[in-house]
């Protein structure tokens, strides 16, 4: 049968002389789109439609094709079969019910699809009737709600979960959705707070409810009161937070693993061996083939979570060393509409393959440890429109978390230490990283090994400005609170240090290309002032005395790019131009560094003609260092400058 005759629903082919025959359910469609009220003739006519199995395609496809004057013409019947829908709601008789639910998802899917550009009210007037609309929806909700809170079977509920999602995602633009105004004045949080609440629904239908939730928190929040909003600020009821941080977790783990596994298969073999002996010929390909789907939208559910609700960032840090297994529901799901992109939740394979711990008797995993890993792995890169979006919102997120003391407090605890591997951008210029033996850190340590990472990464023609404004911040933020309670964290601050100089670097060699999209002044002055935090207050959280002398040993090495930034900010400050007051904050920030270059330089060059000596070793400057440092007069530059938390959390 063509695919032409199975969306009309014909049954089969006839003699040329016939027409071919239909379901009966396609006739009754066709009933509803004629001018007649269908039940005119056949009193039980809306009995017998939800008894017959839904034809969604053919339903959304006529809706789609009905044309202005046709849609005044059929009103009174559209609204009728959207009145008997949610009746059918209320039957007893499961087959009504879900025949009920899914022609209630093709009647919002067509009606919008037809009338994109139509007003929310006309949409509104079409499906229900304006003047019934508030009674229709707050029915419509009260049943759904009944569903979801009651004994009705799993697949019952996993279809009034896609008909709200089908129901929030018709539009591009959730705040464009003026049928939401219902769903926030009949609001249905309390029947998701209590699937995330119960082990068994959550397992069922987790995924949905979060991401369900992460949407509705989303209609037009900065436009009127939501009150999902309202409601997430302040739910501090345990069960219910550590189902979320479950449901989250079971996620994000299933997207590691699936990249691990696509790791692995390019690993070794005949094509490794290809790979090695053409060079950079294939990684376009390699970097195609490691490509995983990311999802938003339980990133977005994260983001509301971290930023919403102060009692959700305890269970960032909750271990999971093992994951519920969820029953697999023994009644089938009847067919659905197809999910609504970005919202594919993981297999339930995760649940019988959680994320194990790199050694069982020390290691176990969090949702934290978890996302880290997820988001050096979508960081890696952010040249696809989806991977920049998600590279932003793990930076958005990343804030939310250094901003909020408990969680800083968690990072920096050195009673808790973690091993969390992260992945890396493969690079020509550096070998792969070993997995193991990898060292069991604070996890601040692994939040800063993934900004530099991205630093060192991300240098690049299309520069995502935002995104390094973003990292530099929450560099920044974890140095403010090391410094607030004197922490002295055992890190490589090397590695940060040479990175933010090459960054200023690539700033310096691309400043035609980079000034005509981007303020790079801004940029530069906030990591000039990371290394004014480290000269000005590093006696409070560098580990040793050592690391100073570290510290002075790479400005001095790289001085040459610390005189090159004055230059040019210098430049542009003494003329008039758009980026004049930009540049001069930039050579004030300047001038602790400039200072050490200025104090240090003649020493190195007088002890290196003294002893005949053409270049001096690390030790040798070290040591010039050590003897001399404490004689470099610093400007003490305003706390309110270098300790300044820059709130980007809107």
């Amino acid at each position: 049968m063509s695919q032409v005759e199975k969306k009309a629903g014909l049954l089969r082919r006839t003699s040329s002389s016939k027409k071919p025959l239909k379901e009966k359910v396609v006739l009754m469609y066709d009933e509803i789109f004629a001018k007649e009220d269908p039940a005119k003739n056949n009193p039980r006519f809306w009995d017998e439609l939800f008894l017959m199995k839904v034809n969604l395609e053919y339903l959304e496809s006529k809706l789609e094709s009905v044309n202005g004057e046709e849609v005044q013409r059929i009103q009174d019947n559209i609204n009728s079969l959207f009145h008997h829908c949610v009746q059918a709601l209320g039957e007893e008789h499961q087959i009504k019910v879900v025949n009920a639910l899914q022609t209630l998802c093709a009647l919002f899917r067509g009606v919008h699809q037809k009338n994109k550009s139509a007003s929310g009210f006309d949409i509104i007037n079409m499906l229900m009737g304006f003047d019934k609309a508030e009674q229709r929806m707050k029915d419509l909700m009260e049943r759904l709600d009944s569903l979801l809170c009651g004994d009705s079977s799993e697949s019952l509920k996993s279809l009034c979960l896609k008909l709200l999602l089908c129901l929030v995602t018709v539009t591009d633009n959730i705040s464009q959705n003026t049928i939401l105004e219902y769903v926030m004045i009949n609001s249905i949080f309390e029947a998701i707070l209590q699937i995330l609440s119960d082990p068994s629904s959550r397992g069922q239908h987790g995924y949905d409810a979060v991401v369900l939730l992460a949407l509705l928190v989303n209609y037009r929040k900065y436009e009127s009161v939501n009150p999902y909003i309202v409601k997430l600020s302040i739910v501090d009821d345990e069960p219910t937070l550590d189902g979320m941080g479950v449901v989250l977790h079971q996620a994000l783990t299933e997207y590691n693993r699936q990249y691990k596994d696509k790791e692995e298969e390019n690993q070794g073999g005949f094509f490794s061996t290809l790979t090695s002996m053409v060079g950079s010929m294939f990684i376009a390909d390699v970097d195609e083939k490691l490509s995983v789907q990311t999802n938003e939208a339980i990133l977005l559910a994260l983001y509301e979570a971290v930023h919403l609700n102060r009692n959700f960032i305890t269970v960032l840090a909750q271990s999971h060393p093992e994951i519920d297994i969820a029953v697999t529901p023994s009644t089938p799901t009847p067919t659905t509409p197809t999910t609504p992109l970005g919202t594919t939740p993981p297999s339930l394979d995760v649940m019988n393959n959680p994320e194990l711990p790199l050694d069982p008797n020390l290691q176990t995993s969090n949702l934290l440890i978890t996302f880290l890993k997820y988001a050096s792995i979508v960081m890696q890169d952010t040249k696809d429109e989806h991977r920049l979006n998600s590279a932003r919102l793990c930076l958005i997120i990343l804030t939310c978390i250094a901003e909020d003391q408990y969680a800083d407090a968690f990072l920096h605890d050195d009673n808790i230490n973690f091993r969390v591997s992260l992945h890396r951008m493969p690079m020509r210029h550096r070998k792969k990283a070993p997995g193991k033996n990898i060292p069991s850190r604070p996890l601040v340590c692994a939040v800063l090994d993934l900004m530099v990472e991205f630093i060192v990464t991300h240098m690049m023609k299309d520069f995502p400005m935002d995104l390094y404004l973003r990292c530099v911040q929450i560099i920044h933020k974890l140095l403010c609170y090391q410094k607030k309670c004197r922490i002295r964290l055992h890190y490589t601050w090397r590695e940060l240090w040479s990175a933010l100089i090459n960054l200023l670097k690539f700033l310096l060699s691309n400043e035609t290309t980079l000034l005509a999209k981007h303020n790079i002044f801004h940029l530069a002055l906030l990591v000039v002032n990371l290394f004014n935090m480290f000269i000005t207050y590093g006696d409070t959280f560098l580990p040793t005395s050592n690391s100073y002398d570290e510290l002075y040993y790479e400005i001095v090495r790289m001085h040459q790019v610390f005189d090159n930034l004055y230059c040019m900010v210098l430049r542009v400050s003494t003329n008039t131009g758009q980026w004049k007051e930009a540049a001069s904050k930039v050579t004030h920030a300047l001038v602790n560094i400039r200072a050490i270059i200025n104090h240090f330089n003649p020493k190195i060059e007088s002890y290196a003609a003294v002893n005949h000596i053409s270049q001096l070793s690390e030790e040798q400057v070290r040591s010039i260092s050590l003897n001399v440092r404490k004689n470099v007069s610093l400007n003490t530059l305003s706390q309110d400058v270098l300790l300044k938390e820059f709130s980007t959390i809107s």
